[in-house]
């Protein structure tokens, strides 16, 4: 049962949603992420376009929200985190975990992630948005051979 307090939260919570004018964001194939700022909606000559302030910091926040999270990531959002977090191709992902590239394609395919390779991207992610030398290292010489 949830104590008075987190009752409270979530029912704030709820309030400001319903006065907020949120925006769905789905870059990515992600379903579950919503914008309560940091964009604007302009018109254009071929019609409504979005413009986000700061795109980097987004995609590592949101980047950052999935790795932290306590469920097992899906096959969209181990893509999101490999293709937008660390910029990296299936089989460039593949040489810095050991395995090959069609097995990254195959399981974002099918969301049949293993708990193993879930941890791993995880760690990998992680120590590369806090700055950690020798992951983003590993990272950037693996990008540059890709160019």
């Amino acid at each position: 049962m949830l104590n008075t307090q987190v009752m409270t939260w979530l029912l704030l919570l709820l309030l400001m949603l319903e006065e907020a004018e949120m925006y769905h964001y789905t870059d990515g194939g992600l379903r579950n992420v919503w914008l309560a700022n940091g964009y604007e909606i302009r018109q254009t000559p071929h019609g409504e376009g979005v413009v986000f302030h700061n795109l980097d910091g987004l995609t590592r926040c949101i980047c950052l929200a999935l790795a932290r999270q306590p469920s097992k990531l899906t096959g969209v959002e181990f893509r999101y985190i490999r293709s937008a977090g660390m910029l990296l191709s299936q089989p460039a992902l593949g040489k810095l975990m050991g395995i090959d590239g069609q097995s990254i394609a195959r399981w974002e395919k099918t969301s049949k992630v293993p708990r193993w390779a879930d941890k791993l991207l995880r760690l990998l992610y992680t120590a590369h948005a806090e700055g950690n030398e020798p992951i983003a290292n590993a990272v950037e010489r693996i990008q540059t051979v890709e160019r």
